[in-house]
């Protein structure tokens, strides 16, 4: 069998790098068996490089080497999880790709309530960073190589499992069974792993798409991430990493379902202009735009993030409306927290306490932030009689209210729970 390096579920190519590996059999263990590749499931594996555990990382998606260029897809990332893949050792060559947050800018359309954020006011360099997302994949995975602990099966998938007392055993759709104490299930929001193991969800299906592209504006961003409610859904301009240019952004407009076939099928000079009506002339005029990816949106929580020797990690655990673009900064948290405790842990790594540990650790922060998006999907998507002119006092009393505004802030810097000892302190 060959293994190899793959691309993260999440599509950022992992590079062509290969290595072999006998075939896996029932009698030669790991320690830790990270089932998906993808940004969290490889945190996870770099993160446990340094440790005394064994670790197999298994990805079903061949290498897609992806070429950069000025309108790829991006991911904003927090403070929390900036200081996360710094303490990865990917952030001092990630942040050469990355455009800096250093304002935030949340409106409603049709309402002048305005809610303003800034780095100052935190005492930060920056609120966060919009990163291409291809480019971490590919420094976390060239680091998982490069320390060479983990075995890599890829492209391959888990086609079974069976549960055993000391171990689980993983059938491989590319020949031969992994036996693993502790399997990390990171398989993306419709987890095969949670259907194998009839772990239910709680599922709710927002009948809206994320349309993503980008665009090219008159006037600069000057660092400053947009946040626009719509009657049909958010839009959000982000400061986009390219050649240091100020003038182009991410764009992410939230699309009610029975109008994205029609808005994909819009030149590009009528998306622009219906764009630039929705989201108005703050950035002067929209003038270029990049390619439109479309992604249907929902809400998928395990209603469990641990089961017998499994743990749940990333969209594995939660998939979230983009919304405050919490989700993947949620996820690198899980990511963050179980490193931590297997770290430290010299027993057993799939012992019930230590995983219900995690799972304690993780609740209130998984809790708070899912009820955060949702709570701010339904408000704003609603068009009940008297609800708009609350939502316009709301935003009022966000920008005026020291208490909110600092809880709102430190939220979405990431210290909404439990916080990783690595992300700890404010710096």
């Amino acid at each position: 069998m060959t293994a190899a390096s793959g691309s993260g579920t999440d599509g950022s190519s992992a590079g062509s790098t290969e290595k072999t590996a006998e075939t896996a059999r029932i009698d030669e263990p790991v320690d830790v068996a990270i089932v998906g590749g993808g940004l969290i499931g490889a945190s996870v594996a770099l993160g446990l490089a340094r440790s005394p555990l064994s670790v197999a990382l298994i990805e079903p998606a061949p290498p897609r080497p992806t070429p950069p260029s000025w309108d790829e897809r991006c991911i904003a990332i927090n403070h929390v999880s900036h200081r996360i893949l710094d303490a990865l050792g990917v952030w001092p060559e990630l942040s050469r790709a990355a455009a800096p947050i250093l304002s935030t800018h949340i409106s409603e359309q049709g309402r002048f309530g305005v809610a303003r954020f800034s780095a100052d006011e935190a005492g930060l360099e920056a609120l966060g960073y919009n990163v291409p997302i291809h480019r971490i994949g590919e420094l976390l995975w060239q680091r998982v190589l490069a320390h060479g602990h983990a075995r890599i099966f890829a492209p391959m998938r888990v086609a079974a499992l069976t549960m055993h007392a000391h171990h689980v055993a993983l059938a491989l759709d590319g020949g031969g069974t992994l036996a693993a104490r502790l399997v990390v299930a990171a398989d993306g929001a419709d987890s095969p792993l949670r259907r194998l193991l009839g772990v239910d969800t709680e599922h709710r299906d927002y009948a809206q798409s994320a349309i993503v592209t980008a665009v090219r504006c008159t006037r600069p961003h000057r660092g400053c991430a947009y946040e626009r409610f719509t009657c049909g859904g958010p839009l959000a301009l982000l400061p986009k990493p390219w050649a240091a240019e100020e003038h182009l952004c991410s764009l992410i407009w939230t699309t009610p379902a029975a109008e994205v076939a029609s808005r994909m099928a819009w030149s590009d000079a009528e998306f622009l202009a219906q764009a630039q009506a929705a989201f108005g002339e703050r950035l002067g005029r929209f003038v270029e735009l990049g390619r439109r990816q479309a992604y249907p949106l929902a809400r998928v929580v395990s209603r469990r993030v641990h089961a017998p020797r499994v743990v749940f990690v990333g969209n594995a655990a939660q998939s979230l409306h983009p919304v405050a673009a919490q989700g993947f900064n949620l996820g690198l948290r899980d990511a963050a927290t179980l490193i931590e405790l297997l770290a430290g842990h010299r027993g057993d790594p799939g012992d019930g306490e230590l995983l219900q540990r995690y799972a304690d650790l993780r609740s209130a922060d998984r809790r708070r932030v899912a009820d955060f998006t949702d709570g701010l999907v339904r408000v704003f998507s609603n068009r009940l009689p008297g609800l708009r002119g609350l939502r316009h006092l709301g935003l009022l009393a966000l920008d005026l209210l020291p208490p909110l505004r600092e809880a709102v802030l430190w939220q979405n810097l990431g210290y909404a729970g439990y916080t990783p000892a690595v992300a700890r302190t404010p710096r």
